[in-house]
């Protein structure tokens, strides 16, 4: 393998190497993981300026153009893996110094913030003036609001000789290039891809004496975002078996104020052998196993553990 880069001392402590380009960082660390290049016992991050073969949830591409951020984190483990890790990871990214400072923009400008959207996504939806425009263009007849998808999330766990030994976090994370996405390039997601470059031109001339961090400040601010979420996904695994919920009533109560769904009307579409179940209701929050809490129209509470998700209006 090419030789470390250092791009500082925080980075070279987590055996940062930075590469061109990379089919898929996700899937170059876990091959070099699982054959012994790479220590399974420590931390490594790869980041790359393109991929070739990015990868998203459930077998999706992720259109990976020069100019944003492509990193993959590994984290050694020696517990379950747990539906909470994907909200974790989002809050602790959209607690960023520069995800933190647009925010802070957006709200002043009245405006919506990013968000976590669950399960694995950081972005948000327009505002009630965007959805009266798309109703006046004639463009409600799908009745969908797209979802502006500024970065996503992919977790993976990496085996040896068939047992866990760690888990890649991978985050593709849009800075200056937001792929155009077309029926066929979304795959069937409602949404529509976003830069923080593209929200910076939002929120002109608020932001003109604001630059955008360059990419080796975002590899910073991101690793330690994942370090974070990795210590506090432990806490809530070491806190499980005392029967105390302290760190998790904490994590909660802060990440429904992060919730990019919560009171969104939502239609939720999820496949049992091959039949498709549409379900409508109102978003109120996470459980404690990181599931999603759909209110159904006939007020029945439902627990999602997966499926798409439609904002409708």
């Amino acid at each position: 393998m090419p030789p470390l880069i250092n791009f500082s001392p925080a980075l070279s402590e987590l055996n940062h190497r930075h590469v061109a380009s990379s089919a898929s960082t996700n899937s170059e660390l876990i091959a070099a993981l699982q054959d012994g290049t790479l220590d399974a016992a420590t931390v490594h991050v790869l980041t790359a300026e393109t991929q070739s073969a990015g990868r998203g949830q459930h077998g999706r591409s992720w259109q990976s153009p020069r100019g944003n951020v492509y990193l993959s984190l590994y984290h050694p483990v020696h517990m379950p893996i747990s539906g909470l890790l994907s909200l974790i990871i989002g809050f602790e990214l959209a607690k960023m110094p520069v995800i933190q400072a647009l925010n802070e923009q957006l709200q002043a400008q009245g405006l919506t913030p990013i968000g976590v959207k669950w399960a694995n996504d950081l972005g948000f939806y327009p505002s009630q003036d965007v959805k009266r425009a798309l109703l006046d263009s004639g463009e409600a007849h799908q009745q969908t609001l797209p979802f502006q998808k500024l970065a996503g999330i992919l977790i993976e766990p990496v085996t040896k000789s068939g047992k866990l030994v760690g888990v890649v976090l991978g985050i593709g994370l849009n800075v200056k290039a937001a792929p155009t996405l077309t029926a066929q390039t979304s795959e069937g997601m409602s949404y529509q891809a976003i830069s923080l470059q593209d929200i910076y031109a939002v929120l002109q001339p608020a932001t003109q004496a604001t630059r955008l961090p360059d990419l080796q400040t975002l590899y910073q601010q991101m690793s330690k975002a994942l370090m974070a979420a990795m210590t506090r996904f432990e806490h809530l695994t070491i806190e499980k078996p005392t029967g105390h919920t302290y760190y998790l009533d904490g994590f909660l109560q802060q990440f429904a104020a992060m919730d990019a769904l919560a009171g969104l009307r939502l239609r939720v579409t999820q496949d049992y052998n091959n039949e498709k179940k549409v379900m409508t209701g109102v978003a109120c929050g996470v459980d404690t196993h990181g599931c999603l809490q759909l209110q159904q129209d006939n007020g029945k509470i439902s627990t999602l553990f997966t499926g798409r998700i439609d904002v409708i209006y």
